[in-house]
């Protein structure tokens, strides 16, 4: 059943979703809007704008959007970790950075095994402090998105950077590994593989992987979900375990075991989303060249 904004799979969407809420067009003017991430303390939102090598900043309290970082060596993924910290991915960095309280940059890891890393696209972090990413290749691809340049690791993985600073491969089973999430327990590590932008006939999905007992390594995957409308790209979980994926027609709400519970629908495809608000409850979109937002009746997962 499709109401104008909502496409309803099943009744247990009805219970997410406010019917009279409206989507809030915040911003538009971008050429690829991605990487959205919430700050709590400041009451402030930050995404990036990647062509344009740009990361852009909304102030709830004002509505007023400014330029937060440019350039930015085309930063894509962010997220922020348990100090309050921004967690980079650069592709033209080809690293994953922090900035710190007093604004310097930091470089986590640019680098595995000696070789340099692709384009570090999406970042979380976990309640140990341990930096989970993924590493396609888009931010060399071409020169839209970064710098055009051959991979040196030959590979396309999900890596976990601990906090002693060690880095780890966790998944290698992706074309394009792209976005990621934990379940709210962190016993599920949730990826996206948008390979089909290489590999045309590779089914746009998202992969499970159960966590070990330790929480640093993951057991073998199995698919969650696959997408019938474009690529997923970012997601996130609510506090209930359901996830909620942009696609090519908007964003796709499952539940725990991968049903699609139903749809929020836009005239543009959404690239990633994030949880944010006083409540957590206002769901902020970044759907290619805009920055959005609605409100619904689920709260973004904490750590």
């Amino acid at each position: 059943m499709t109401h104008e904004l909502y496409e309803i799979h099943a009744p247990e969407f009805t219970r997410l979703i406010h019917r009279n809420a409206r989507m809030d067009m915040l911003w538009e003017g971008g050429r690829w809007c991605e990487g959205p991430a919430y700050f709590p303390a400041g009451k402030y939102l930050v995404w990036s704008d990647i062509p344009n090598d740009r990361v852009m900043r909304w102030d709830e309290c004002s509505g007023t959007v400014s330029v937060f970082e440019s350039p930015c060596r085309n930063q894509n993924g962010h997220s922020v970790d348990l100090q309050g910290r921004l967690i980079c991915c650069e592709h033209r960095g080809r690293c994953v950075s922090r900035i710190e309280h007093d604004g310097r940059r930091t470089v986590l890891v640019s680098h595995f095994e000696g070789n340099r890393l692709n384009s570090p696209n999406d970042v979380i972090v976990k309640s140990d402090g341990s930096v989970w990413f993924t590493d396609p290749t888009y931010g060399i691809d071409s020169n839209y998105e970064g710098d055009a340049a051959k991979s040196e690791i030959g590979t396309n993985n999900v890596y976990r950077l601990a906090p002693d600073g060690t880095l780890s491969v966790v998944v290698s089973d992706h074309v394009q590994p792209n976005g990621l999430a934990f379940s709210p327990d962190e016993d599920l590590l949730y990826v996206s593989d948008t390979g089909a932008t290489h590999v045309p006939d590779h089914a746009p999905r998202i992969r499970s992987y159960p966590l070990s007992e330790a929480g640093d390594e993951v057991a073998r995957g199995t698919d969650f979900a696959f997408s019938d409308a474009g690529l997923f790209d970012g997601f996130r979980v609510d506090t209930a375990g359901n996830v909620w994926s942009s696609a090519g027609d908007g964003i796709h709400c499952y539940d725990p075991t991968g049903k699609l519970m139903g749809k929020i629908l836009t005239d543009e495809p959404v690239a990633n989303v994030v949880f944010g608000g006083v409540k957590r409850n206002r769901l902020f979109i970044c759907s290619t060249t805009t920055l959005r937002a609605i409100y619904v009746n689920a709260q973004g997962a904490a750590r």
